[in-house]
């Protein structure tokens, strides 16, 4: 059984089912067992007291002669039906004087003791002892071991009928079970493929689980047109605050062309780098937004090449690092797939190095290697991350107190790298280091 089976609740239902029918069987069996046992045993105590009794009242009237002739009679006599009788007749030191049993048993005559005996080597009886005179006891037997070719039919009979009934109940439950974890499944396919929830729209109510799947349906509905109007306003308020922004840096950079004064000239490349400041701080968190609002969901994800994609990105930014003073390595497994949005994911790479690139003095060194998993480490040999950051690390808009030496930055690179993660349902975290610090992506 897989783990995906062991895990789902239906097949544990099932298994539920199977393991109640079998024991429901068994106790049935056992039942049935215990009666038919009582049930000949009380038709053996019968017999022998029926036949004690005539023997009884031979004696009685005929004397010892005849009790003898008629017990040579019997024992001469097999009978078609019923059980097979046994007899003893013996004086007080247990010498036979008539019938086909050797040894008188641990019975008390004087009480009318009954109880199961030995009838030979291998069989078994019930037999009950009386006390016929001072110097004459009487046992008569009947053998019970021939019930046991009854019991094992018995047996037999329900091991193949608790069989069958097992095997139809597993069938049964299993072909309930595969129709309740399909249509669970259509819920569950709706939540990780959003555009799939209109299909359950239609669904008609015959149960609670058709119920459940038209109100997730309808919520999934909802939250996709609440999503949409989101991102709507939120693309119009970005459009509406990159219009004046893009305005006044026409108007700045007019204003430069125009050669001011060399401290006029300053002030105003300092106020459009604050004006593309905002608008990549704007950017950064409407791709924060978009990626947390699209967590999970697998629509528009392509198979990526994650290994080309690191490689051209580590040769891209060697030539920087080269001069800043870092270096810069790589180790790639070739053919390392995911599935994803290649443009955020080579966005995500280019934080961590950026971030890499910011935080290590010159001359240190930044490695990144990709494996299968994926596993993606960027790792470097810097100041490393203090432990009252490592918790606040991916907030957005939380710089550390480390030793940067860029003072430029919004805080907001690792916010968009974990958030562009979390859309492609991977982890990424930050690995406890001795010195430096290392970020690992993985699925």
């Amino acid at each position: 059984m897989t783990l995906e089976a062991r895990r789902s609740i239906f097949s544990r239902l099932v298994l539920a089912a199977i393991g109640l029918s079998l024991a429901l069987v068994l106790v049935l069996w056992f039942v049935t067992h215990q009666t038919v046992v009582t049930t000949l045993n009380e038709g053996a105590a019968k017999e022998v007291d029926v036949d004690i009794a005539g023997l009884v009242d031979i004696y009685a009237t005929s004397g010892l002669d005849e009790l003898r002739d008629r017990i040579a009679d019997r024992v001469a006599l097999t009978p078609a039906e019923g059980r097979t009788p046994h007899y003893l007749l013996a004086n007080d030191a247990g010498e036979r004087l008539a019938g086909d049993l050797t040894r008188w048993p641990a019975l008390d005559p004087m009480v009318s003791e009954a109880g199961a005996i030995a009838i030979g080597e291998k069989s078994r009886g019930f037999a009950r002892a009386v006390q016929l005179g001072p110097d004459l006891r009487l046992l008569v037997a009947r053998r019970t071991d021939a019930s046991a070719a009854v019991l094992r039919n018995i047996a037999i009979a329900f091991a193949i009928g608790g069989g069958m009934f097992v095997l139809l109940v597993a069938l049964l439950g299993r072909l309930a079970a595969l129709d309740l974890q399909r249509r669970i499944g259509r819920i569950n396919l709706a939540f990780r493929e959003p555009g799939k929830a209109v299909e359950l729209i239609g669904v008609r109510g015959r149960d609670e689980i058709d119920e459940l799947a038209g109100h997730s349906a309808r919520a999934l509905e909802r939250q996709r047109g609440l999503m949409e109007a989101y991102k709507e306003t939120s693309e119009q308020l970005a459009h509406e605050m990159r219009t004046p922004l893009s305005h006044l840096d026409n108007r700045l950079l007019k204003a430069l062309q125009a050669e001011p004064a060399p401290r006029v000239a300053e002030r105003l490349v300092e106020a459009r780098a604050e004006i593309k400041r905002l608008v990549q701080t704007l950017e950064s968190l409407l791709d924060i937004a978009s990626s947390k609002s699209r967590r999970g969901d697998k629509a528009g994800l392509l198979p990526v090449d994650l290994s080309a994609m690191v490689t051209s990105l580590c040769e891209l930014y060697s030539g920087s690092a080269e001069e800043t003073g870092h270096s810069l390595t790589w180790e790639i497994a070739p053919g390392v797939m995911i599935d994803g949005e290649e443009r955020q994911l080579s966005r995500l790479v280019t934080n961590l190095l950026d971030n890499a690139l910011k935080y290590v003095p010159p001359g240190g060194k930044i490695e990144v290697s990709v494996g299968p998993g994926p596993v993606l480490v960027v790792s470097d040999d810097g100041p490393g991350i203090s432990p009252a950051d490592r918790k606040k690390i991916f907030d957005r808009f939380y710089r550390g107190q480390g030793h940067s030496h860029d003072a430029h930055g919004s805080g907001l690179g690792l916010a968009l790298a974990r958030a562009i993660a979390e859309r492609h349902g991977l982890q990424l975290t930050l690995e406890d280091c001795v010195s430096g610090s290392s970020f690992r992506l993985e699925g």
